[in-house]
């Protein structure tokens, strides 16, 4: 799957709509950016359950503030609609799969509770998400646990 430009418009809505969101913060003058541009691509195409975004942060000034990007490129990755990572940097295609994993195999009832966050849908109304919500995301599984390979 390609990438996805994302504005300050559709930010919020791709992150909260998908299971996993990277977002790459890029600038067409970072020669770091150029380098990790085809990375991110392959791995994009690896992964095309997950959705890779991309922040023009000279077009989207006032959503690279929000995000307090302060170094380029930048990632940050997006589990269940909340912010599970950033990194500042290049990073290689070894280092960006570790992330892809590390972000698949989050315990989000963990996180959750490690942020205080409550683990019931805000309205009893509201059907429970299709997503489950810890273990592994849908998609290529490359490790059987972090860290570990299995092939």
């Amino acid at each position: 799957m390609p990438t996805q430009p994302l504005t300050q418009h559709s930010y919020q809505q791709v992150v909260s709509a998908n299971s996993i969101v990277l977002v790459k913060f890029w600038a067409s003058w970072c020669g770091w950016c150029t380098k990790f541009e085809p990375v991110y691509s392959d791995s994009a195409a690896q992964h095309p359950e997950i959705v890779y975004g991309t922040v023009d942060t000279e077009a989207e000034r006032e959503l690279t503030a929000l995000a307090q990007i302060q170094s380029l490129p930048s990632l940050l990755a997006y589990r269940e609609g909340l912010l599970v990572y950033a990194h500042p940097g290049f990073q290689n295609a070894a280092q960006l799969e570790e992330v892809v994993q590390r972000v698949r195999w989050l315990d989000m009832d963990e996180v959750r509770r490690e942020r205080g966050l409550s683990n019931e849908p805000a309205e009893q109304a509201r059907p429970a998400p299709a997503a489950p919500r810890a273990g592994p995301a849908g998609g290529r599984i490359e490790y059987g646990w972090p860290g570990l390979r299995t092939r």
